[in-house]
């Protein structure tokens, strides 16, 4: 540790960002670089923790003024700026909870988080604007759209009330995570959910030490846990400098990585996939980095990758729910490399492998809750407006993963499989029933299957068999549905294949038998009676 208090002596986000700035005003928070301002048309360069202090100080005295108070939601589609932090602080600091929104979400995905959520304001980059009162419209919400630099108008009066804790344990964001029953559930989380990742990452040490006034890049989404709570908490915590790149670009990550001077990098398993698959130059060492930390990275590449990049590969395991209460990383000397280890629980994690029938075995479900009074501490608090399904994620006291995991005679932890029925695209979790769901609206779909198919590059891909009335099952036909499909969600959730099928293969009770749509799917892919949609998944212009 640095010598700061841990943060989780403190009340909440924004007391831990403030005792940082504190002692570290002169330190860079923030950084942008040249590649992310052209591609957002921000200013490159660093943001100092004195001058973010600052205007988070003006941008809280604005919404206070406005009249937005403890207890409030307000959601955020701002992509991977700076200024998302700097907002989220702001509001954090008067007690209001954030709702971020993946960019990616179109007219359904919005409809149903905005109805879902209920914000007392929406702030949002002006591209964006239009779609979202369309979708706050249809959800029957009454909530203002703004951009950032906007004054904000008074919050939506009847708007929802976040939940009755304060202090530490009072909400300060609401993230919304894939499941099994369709559409995304709302993970109500805490200050002290981000205060503890925080702690948590900063004391690792190992391979994943964080030196005091570490820098750090990520590509990946702040709307997601990972930059805002591991990242972003982490780098408080050392009173150290994030970098964070508008998304993941191969061709110049290395330069950004130099660029930014950084010592650690977060990555998903498709990142070193496709690193390893460009050419070897002299410059592939020139860099600063020490580790980089994420999960899912090919086995069959971590040992080449580390040897050529000069870095070592901390694999880690946890979830939106979870949060760092239960996280488990192979951060050790000893770490199993190139086995899809990642690593043994912590004495503060207790965990359990259970079978089909609820069993102990070396071999089956992961079940994790924290040891000692509290066995909930640092995960998430419970899924907004579904008590019964966090009673159920909860039942018998332990916290079911759905991940399928096998466990050898030291204590190591391997990733097998999952046993939800969630696609995993690219680090994408996608619900395979949201999906069918949405395709269920267009006309000429009667009914619509969705299993993952094996991708060589980004682990699973989408796979849609569709039974259509009045459509010639054609190319033509095919690709206009993935249009079509662009327009209701985000890119990575349409299928990557579809195929036309006389029939889904269902049970009695005309439920999809999961594992018969699967073979199906592998077997349509195998026998080319599918059109490979996967060029039209690109990020929609706004």
């Amino acid at each position: 540790m640095t010598g700061f208090p841990r943060l989780c002596d403190l009340t909440s986000v924004y007391d831990a960002f403030a005792q940082t700035a504190a002692r570290c005003s002169d330190r860079p928070m923030l950084n942008v670089q040249p590649s992310t301002a052209e591609i957002y048309g921000i200013a490159a360069g660093e943001i100092t923790y004195a001058a973010a202090a600052a205007e988070v100080e003006a941008l809280s005295a604005r919404f206070a003024g406005a009249g937005y108070g403890a207890g409030m939601r307000v959601a955020l589609l701002l992509e991977n700026r700076p200024s998302y932090f700097l907002i989220w602080l702001a509001l954090n600091r008067l007690g209001v909870s954030v709702v971020p929104i993946n960019p990616d979400l179109r007219a359904a995905e919005l409809e149903y988080l905005i109805g879902h959520a209920e914000p007392a304001l929406i702030l949002a980059l002006p591209a964006r604007a239009e779609g979202l009162r369309a979708a706050a419209e249809a959800a029957g919400i009454a909530a203002p759209v703004v951009a950032p630099g906007d004054t904000p108008p008074p919050p939506r009066h009847d708007a929802a009330i976040a939940g009755p804790e304060t202090g530490q344990a009072a909400e300060a964001a609401l993230l919304y995570t894939s499941g099994t029953t369709g559409q995304p559930k709302g993970c109500v989380l805490s200050n002290t959910y981000f205060l503890y990742a925080g702690d948590w990452y900063a004391e690792l040490g190992g391979i994943g030490t964080l030196e005091d006034g570490a820098r750090m890049i990520t590509p990946l989404p702040v709307f997601h846990m990972n930059a805002m709570a591991c990242s972003f908490m982490a780098m408080i915590a050392v009173g150290g400098c994030l970098t964070v790149l508008d998304r993941f670009h191969p061709k110049s990550w290395w330069a950004d990585v130099r660029g930014s001077n950084a010592t650690c990098l977060h990555y998903l398993g498709v990142m070193p996939s496709m690193l390893m698959g460009a050419a070897e130059t002299p410059a592939d060492r020139d860099h600063q980095v020490r580790f980089g930390f994420g999960a899912g990275v090919d086995p069959k590449l971590q040992a080449g990758f580390e040897a050529r990049f000069g870095l070592e590969l901390v694999e880690a395991w946890a979830m939106t729910e979870t949060g760092a209460g239960a996280a488990i990383s192979a951060h050790t000397k000893d770490r199993l490399v190139g086995a899809a280890c990642f690593g043994r629980p912590a004495p503060e994690v207790e965990t359990r492998l259970v079978d089909a029938a609820g069993q102990d075995a070396d071999r089956g479900e992961l079940l994790v809750r924290r040891a000692g009074p509290d066995p909930r501490f640092g995960f998430f608090t419970r899924y907004f407006k579904n008590p019964e399904a966090t009673d159920e994620a909860w039942a018998g006291g332990w916290f079911h993963t759905g991940d399928i995991v096998r466990c050898d005679a030291d204590g190591n932890l391997f990733f097998i499989d999952r046993k939800k029925n969630v696609i995993r695209r690219s680090g994408e979790n996608i619900a395979a029933v949201e999906v069918e769901s949405v395709l269920m609206r267009h006309p000429a779909i009667r009914a619509a299957g969705v299993a993952p198919v094996p991708d060589a590059i980004r682990g699973d891909e989408v796979f849609a068999c569709v039974v259509a009335e009045g459509l010639t099952a054609s190319e033509l036909t095919a690709e206009a549905l993935a249009d079509w499909a662009l327009t209701q969600m985000a890119y990575y959730k349409i299928p990557g294949y579809i195929a036309f099928v006389e029939a889904l293969p269902l049970t009695a009770t005309q439920k999809i038998q999961r594992a018969a749509l699967k073979a199906l799917a592998a077997e349509c892919l195998a026998q080319n009676r599918a059109v490979d949609l996967r060029a039209r998944k690109r990020r929609q212009v706004a």
